[in-house]
């Protein structure tokens, strides 16, 4: 049988994205494939669960959320637990809602059928210092796009616009409908971010129909 690794499982709101301020039960699961510079998730405990058990806890919180929210690091590192579990929470008609970061179009292949929402980041590499995902990035949401995806790239100081414009590019040739959310950097300056950010939206503008500015909701208002 396989187990999962899971960090922990609460109840809180959704910080970022466009389904910002919803209620979500967070799943968090352990184990990430990349090492991106501004990551602020770092996992050092966990506890494993049998896809039944994770079930009887997620069905333990109150029923008025509005979705099941798997995050990590990479939920997708797990994907034969992944399979288990979303299998068992569709038998009760509930939406479903995956964080990942886009590079295992092969894992999602087997997991998207009981997948409602896609939040997919784009790493960019000017943004990561870590190697170009464009091909894996491409592959994945050419898969996800019947999953109502919407991307998500983090903005830093060192973000470049060659990386802004060839993501943007990729995903209007993939569906220009699908929302690009441009995420301002924690740890970066507000001020230096700023106007970037903004001539950045404006990029984004040319080539999809829904380009926003987003920052981390939940660190604003000091919640999980």
């Amino acid at each position: 049988m396989v187990r999962g690794r899971i960090a922990e499982v609460f109840e809180s709101i959704q910080g970022e994205g466009i389904y910002t301020g919803v209620k979500q039960i967070f799943v968090r699961m352990q184990g990430c494939n990349l090492k991106c510079s501004f990551c602020d998730t770092k996992i050092e405990s966990f506890g494993e669960y049998s896809s039944s058990e994770l079930f009887d806890k997620v069905m333990d919180f109150n029923d008025d959320f509005h979705s099941i929210s798997f995050t990590g690091g990479e939920p997708l590192l797990q994907k034969d637990f992944l399979k288990d579990i979303l299998q068992l929470i569709k038998t009760k008609g509930i939406c479903v809602y995956l964080e990942t970061n886009g590079t295992m179009p092969k894992a999602f292949s087997e997991v998207k059928d009981d997948v409602d929402i896609v939040a997919m980041d784009i790493k960019l590499p000017s943004s990561t210092n870590s190697k170009e995902c464009w091909r894996e990035h491409k592959e994945f949401l050419l898969l996800a796009r019947d999953s109502q995806p919407f991307v998500k790239m983090v903005i830093c100081e060192s973000t470049t616009s060659e990386d802004v414009e060839i993501a943007s590019n990729m995903i209007s040739k993939i569906d220009s409908h699908i929302p690009i959310v441009l995420q301002p950097n924690f740890f970066d300056s507000k001020e230096a971010l700023l106007e970037k950010i903004n001539d950045f939206r404006e990029l984004c503008s040319n080539y999809v129909s829904d380009a926003r500015i987003m920052p981390q909701m939940h660190k604003m208002i000091h919640v999980r």
